[in-house]
């Protein structure tokens, strides 16, 4: 498949997608936010913690999700609840990767910040593309868990 016909695809695709942003400071949120809709995406909302996330999910398919939020370290437990509950597609965001380890088993993978407007573009576009079942490779920046599946 040529880039074009991925890059339309993905973009007719792209129109009804719909980012939820878990993170507890407010300007990197606001700076996600603009990002994701310059890509023509829709942000489901902007989440500090546990209780908005949940409120937010139902209308996400794709989170950004820190590790450290508001109510403590709850990022990993909120990612599983988005993945599992909602089948929501998850990547952390976040400047502590090494918080992951061992817990990240319901992701893509991880960003570590400060993360360039165009990383997160990439994994945006990764992610979307592996909801929908597409070839895509993997971004630079991302790094990748390997998934085991239970």
């Amino acid at each position: 498949m040529s880039a074009n016909v991925m890059s339309r695809r993905l973009e007719e695709t792209a129109r009804d997608q719909r980012v939820l942003i878990v993170e507890d400071e407010f300007l990197i949120a606001l700076d996600v936010a603009d990002i994701i809709e310059g890509m023509g995406l829709t942000v489901a909302g902007l989440a500090t913690g546990r209780d908005k996330a949940l409120a937010l999910a139902a209308e996400a398919d794709v989170a950004l999700v820190d590790v450290n939020l508001a109510d403590g370290a709850t990022g990993p437990a909120i990612a599983r609840e988005l993945a599992e509950r909602y089948g929501i597609t998850v990547i952390f965001m976040t400047a502590n990767p090494e918080q992951l380890r061992g817990r990240a088993d319901c992701s893509l993978g991880v960003l570590t910040k400060p993360v360039m407007p165009q990383v997160i573009e990439e994994c945006i576009d990764y992610a979307l593309a592996n909801r929908n079942g597409w070839a895509a490779v993997v971004p630079n920046g991302l790094k990748v868990f390997s998934h085991t599946h239970h």
